[in-house]
Parts: C-alpha cells; structure tokens; sequence
C-alpha cells in the first residue's frame, strides 16, 4: 500500500498578507490581531519632512503620509489601538506638531516608546500618545527651535519663531507632567551641549521629569495598551 503523496507546493500568499507586508515596506507600519484587539503599529523614524523634501539617502517620516494616516486609524472599526515606536531625529517644527496634535486628538488607546532617540520636535511627538515609554537607553534633546536661510526682518522672524517656541512648550506640558518653565529651562540650559543651549535626558532622566510616564520597553507598552483597550470596550 503507497503512502499518500504530501503536497510540496508552498501555501498561496492571501490578500490580506501582501497588503501588510507593503504596508511595512511603505509605512513602517503594521495591523495585528490579538485576543485583546487588533493593534496597529507605527513607527516615526529618521527625519520628520515637511514642505521641502529630504534628500534621497535621507529615512524620513512623511508628514502627508502620517495625517491621513492617522485619520483613517481614528475612524476604521477594525483598529482598536495604535503602537508609535519612535527613533528620530527631529525636523520640521510645524509637520511634527501637526502630527503630535493629530495623535493627541484620538479618541483611540494609544501608546508611545522611544527607542535609541525622540530628539527636538520628536519630544512632543514622544508625549502626544495616551501613555508614554521609553527605554533605559533612549535619547531626547531639548533645545529651541532653531531657524535656517534668509532673515529678512529680524523682529518678525524672532517674534514668530519665539511663538512658535511657546506653541511646544505648551503642547509638551499639557501633555506630560513637566511645567512649562521647567521644560523652558531645559531647552535653554547651557552646560549640556558644545555648540548650543539645550539638554539631553536620557530614559530615566525623562521620566524623573516628569516628560514621560515610564520607563519600559515593547511588553511594557503593549500591556498598557491592552489595558486600555479593554477599558474601552467596558465603557461602550
């Protein structure tokens, strides 16, 4: 009696998994279905780019990409809660702070981690998500904003970049635990940095700042994400 013969042939790849695998290779993102819910991850690495497009060999975070993004999580019935790993440079002031302020605005459990660095604009970026993680090991500079080309009238561009400056401070201390002076007084601090005013915290450091809310890793954050999920569902 012969044995049957085993199928050889690999398993046909669905719909639903090259749509994830794109959208990793697009995005840095990707849906997940746990027991709790389905979590979406997003990552915010590289540079934030605005208006004016980053050179090619630059990893860049897109902002055109990120805000319909965002909107979409916020109303599709299949998410459930979104993960942002974090590990950027900064970049553009207003791109970043509209992002910050689309996540922020969610109505969906949200959770942040920064992982090697969340540095300038990244810091509100890393204190927008309901609850905020970093690792031991992770970066965040502080410093003012800083400005680039032509100044044509100083007085105005001084007045707009110090406005501009107090829109951070704000949104960093309503959305953490830090005041807004002693956030202020970090980012114009003079003995941490060489060529310029500001500050580095580093994991612990932020936490003890009250900048972010605990220091943890990937279980950490996604355990209080789940946390929230399930707060949700007992609420609807």
């Amino acid at each position: 009696m012969t044995e049957p013969t085993k199928n050889t042939e690999p398993e046909k790849d669905t719909g639903e998994s090259r749509e994830s695998a794109q959208s990793i290779l697009d995005f840095g993102s990707a849906m997940t279905r746990t027991p709790h819910g389905n979590v979406y991850c997003l990552t915010i690495i590289g540079q934030i780019e605005g208006h004016m497009t980053a050179s090619s060999n630059t990893k860049t975070t897109k902002y055109e990409h990120v805000l319909p993004l965002l909107a979409k999580l916020e109303e599709s019935e299949e998410v459930d809660g979104i993960l942002f790993l974090l590990n950027t440079v900064g970049g553009d002031v207003e791109a970043g702070l509209a992002i910050a302020e689309l996540i922020a605005g969610m109505t969906k459990p949200t959770v942040s981690i920064v992982l090697g660095g969340s540095h300038s604009i990244g810091v509100p970026l890393a204190v927008a998500a309901r609850r905020s993680f970093a690792v031991p090991s992770a970066a965040m500079t502080i410093h003012p904003v800083r400005m680039s080309g032509t100044v044509i009238a100083a007085p105005q561009t001084y007045n707009y970049f110090q406005r501009l400056q107090d829109r951070i401070v704000a949104f960093v201390s309503g959305h953490s635990r830090i005041s807004g002076e002693d956030f202020q007084a970090l980012m114009l601090k003079k003995d941490d940095m060489a060529a310029d005013v500001g500050s580095v915290v580093y994991g612990e450091e932020a936490v003890q700042l009250g900048l972010i809310d605990q220091v943890g890793g990937l279980s950490d954050g996604l355990a209080c994400l789940y946390r929230q999920i399930e707060e949700r569902k007992d609420d609807q």
